[in-house]
């Protein structure tokens, strides 16, 4: 494959970035997570010996929870925006293949998430420096679960460009949420399963945990929270399991729409 072929995707991911940045919702949900780090500031104020706790809670919350919503509801109109609008199919008609659209609107919305992420993060640590006036060696913890927080949120805009490559928005984001969910609670799914000893449910439930992402992995906000130390090897098993399921759900979503028929 030529060199200009792998340009592709890389051009259609800075293009999806810019229509990314120009969309409002960014704009407000930065200016949530600035009050929300004015929040974490007050109560941390109130909260007497607790501030850093109670502000790397706050502010890594707010940091998750922001990226989810924008990995969800802008995720799922990648493909279905592009289609509504029909400029997919001046793209298409161009040397454009329909698996390279997708890697680069992936490409272009996580690049969107990471400097998202990256200037929220930035505002945590200014908020935490505001109030204790030093950084910690443990801080860095708090670095890697922003690390795990973009992990899980490569994971569901991956979900999200999955569904909307052959539902509709709303669908794709009903999809999308109770995946993440019950992704979230899997290791409980499981756990469920194993004490009722019934059979065929712990079959299943199993299944929906060997099947389903396990996002309950990703979550390094109490760690950071408590200064605990998160070991490398959870970093790197992290960090290769969301790789090879982003890989494996882009796979499947270059599938669905090559055989999808636009006309």
């Amino acid at each position: 494959m030529s060199t200009a072929r792998f340009a592709i995707p890389g051009v259609v991911a800075v293009n999806a970035f810019r229509e990314a940045i120009r969309d409002r919702i960014l704009y407000n949900l930065i200016f949530f997570a600035l009050m929300m780090f004015g929040a974490a500031i007050l109560v941390g104020q109130i909260s007497i010996g607790i501030e850093r706790l109670v502000i790397v809670n706050l502010g890594l919350s707010a940091i998750s929870i922001i990226g989810l919503i924008m990995a969800i509801f802008i995720g799922v109109g990648l493909v279905y925006k592009e289609i509504e609008k029909r400029t997919l199919y001046s793209l298409l008609a161009k040397p454009v293949r329909r698996w390279e659209f997708l890697v680069g609107k992936y490409s272009g919305l996580l690049l969107t998430l990471a400097v998202n992420t990256a200037l929220m993060t930035l505002g945590l640590a200014a908020a935490l420096f505001y109030v204790s006036r030093h950084f910690e060696r443990s801080d860095v913890s708090i670095l890697v679960a922003v690390y795990f927080i973009l992990l899980e949120l490569a994971l569901v805009t991956a979900l999200a460009l999955f569904f909307s490559c052959f539902s509709s928005p709303m669908l794709s984001t009903l999809f999308t949420l109770g995946i993440y969910i019950t992704g979230v609670f899997a290791q409980d799914i499981r756990e469920f399963g194993q004490v009722t000893k019934n059979p065929a449910l712990l079959g299943l439930t199993r299944v929906l945990y060997y099947l389903l992402p396990n996002f309950h992995n990703f979550n390094g906000i109490a760690a950071a929270a408590y200064s605990d130390k998160i070991p490398a090897a959870l970093i790197a098993q992290n960090a290769l399991y969301a790789l090879l399921y982003v890989t494996v759900i882009l796979l499947g979503a270059s599938v669905v729409f090559s055989r999808r028929n636009l006309k």
